[in-house]
């Protein structure tokens, strides 16, 4: 097998120039990020623009990566080695390391145990919910199916009985609610039970929807036009929602000589899926959190909590081969069998379809995915909004933009330091955070240091004003 085929085969790399023995934490560091989410490898005598540097001894540096691995990585990963030479005669050794499903991978550094995830190209500490999904993922667990303090007779469920009558004439039953998951054998419900009830305590599941007034949330003559937030029960959540966008979105027509062409801002089916794959892939386990449902003038966005459940990225994947992985397992066989959902997994492919479908569709308006580790967006892009005759429109980069600025000082409602808040957004150059990010957040007085006159302070932090 060549080179580069070894390479391509490889979901993630990180390049190394030599095996660093005093500094195992540089690429450990990678074995137990790769291990905790979709595998990856290391590549050992190699610069990162593919010079090939070579390495002396291939079978002692084998060796100490397999004895720094077994003292320093708990559970000890899946690792496989492969040995490399080149035409003239350098050795490469490439570090394959397969996704684990013990998970969490840690990292053991001076009696300190850290789970590393993937961030783009670096291998960062996962965050406390991160952790958690981890730990969970490990036991064969998701959120909705843990057991809560509630029984099923403590609460009602009268949209959920009255929603399967109507739709699916099956009047529901105990007997089915446990078959569905909903609650144990016991009577105890899980949480994909609470969050079907009709006035569920779990504090944040809810969406807020709002229509700006404008391009972003400044606003124009009024900061937002019209406001509503939804709690109780899945099913009542999604359906408002979709409403809410409904009665804040238009749909012109155009006369032809024998009919008329409906042209709506938005295809409802593709808005639906969109937040019907909020509700059910996004990452309850997190307090204080919800769904966003942002209207403005040429665009609708949908925000939920929880990146990609295996850590990567959804720009950088090609939609048509993106694999079904389903957060909420429970929640997303409940909306299949009620007909909301199809269950093979194909929401990004319908999303992009509908809207393909719409009167005077281009590919200026193909519909964005957006994710970082702790949030996804999806944002759709008003068919009635002129996009080239005005040149206040919001292009794409500006959009993603956006999303970066307004999580970043939604994050600093509380003290940060400046390399929690460029984790957070996941900005690893320095320098482009603070030219790009921080330094136009100060002086436009959004964000404030906690030493103002010490602007340089190692304890330096910044909150939003």
């Amino acid at each position: 097998m060549n080179l580069e085929k070894l390479l391509a085969e490889l979901t993630d790399c990180d390049f190394k120039v030599e095996l660093e023995v005093n500094k195992p934490k540089s690429w450990l560091k990678s074995i137990s990020a790769f291990a905790n989410e979709r595998g990856g490898g290391l590549i050992f005598g190699m610069a990162d623009d593919k010079t090939i540097v070579g390495l002396k001894n291939i079978k002692d540096d084998i060796d100490t990566i397999s004895k720094k691995i077994k003292e320093k990585i708990n559970p000890i990963p899946t690792v496989d080695f492969k040995a490399y030479q080149t035409d003239n005669g350098k050795y490469i050794l490439i570090v394959e390391v397969m996704a684990g499903n013990e998970t969490p991978y840690f990292y053991s550094s001076d009696g300190n145990l850290i789970a590393y995830i993937r961030i783009g190209s670096d291998s960062v500490p996962a965050s406390p919910s991160r952790l958690r999904e981890l730990v969970m993922k490990g036991k064969n667990l998701t959120f909705d199916a843990l057991p809560t303090d509630y029984k099923v007779d403590d609460l009602t469920f009268t949209i959920l009985d009255a929603t399967f009558k109507k739709t699916k004439k099956q009047i529901l039953t105990v007997k089915d609610y446990t078959s569905f998951g909903l609650c144990k054998p016991d009577g105890t419900l899980t949480y994909a039970g609470l969050m079907f009830s009709d006035e569920c305590p779990l504090l944040q599941s809810r969406v807020f929807c709002t229509r700006w007034d404008g391009l972003d949330k400044s606003g124009g003559t009024d900061d937002a036009i019209d406001d509503k937030e939804f709690d109780g029960d899945l099913i009542s959540q999604l359906l408002k929602s979709h409403d809410f966008v409904k009665m804040n979105s238009k749909v012109r027509w155009k006369k032809m000589s024998d009919h008329r062409i409906n042209k709506p801002d938005y295809a409802d089916r593709a808005v639906f899926e969109a937040l019907a794959n909020a509700f059910m892939h996004r990452n309850y386990d997190e307090p204080g959190s919800e769904v966003h449902v942002d209207m403005f003038d040429d665009r609708l966005e949908i925000y939920s909590p929880g990146g990609m459940p295996d850590g990567t990225l959804i720009q950088e994947q090609d939609i048509d081969k993106v694999p079904s992985t389903r957060r909420n397992p429970i929640i997303a066989e409940i909306f299949h069998r009620l007909d909301y959902v199809e269950r093979r997994g194909s929401g990004f492919k319908k999303i992009q379809e509908e809207t393909s479908h719409l009167y005077g569709y281009t590919n200026e308006y193909a519909p964005q995915f957006i994710s970082t580790s702790t949030a996804f967006h999806v944002i759709l892009k008003n068919m009635n909004y002129n996009l080239d005759g005005d040149t206040n429109q919001v292009t794409n980069q500006d959009n993603h933009q956006d999303i970066r600025i307004n999580l970043l000082l939604d994050f600093c409602v509380v003290e940060r330091t400046r390399d929690e808040m460029q984790q957070h957004i996941e900005i690893a150059n320095r320098g482009h955070f603070r030219t790009n990010i921080l330094k136009p957040l100060l002086e436009s007085g959004q964000l404030k240091m906690t030493i103002p006159d010490k602007p340089n302070s190692r304890n330096q932090r910044y909150i939003k004003t």
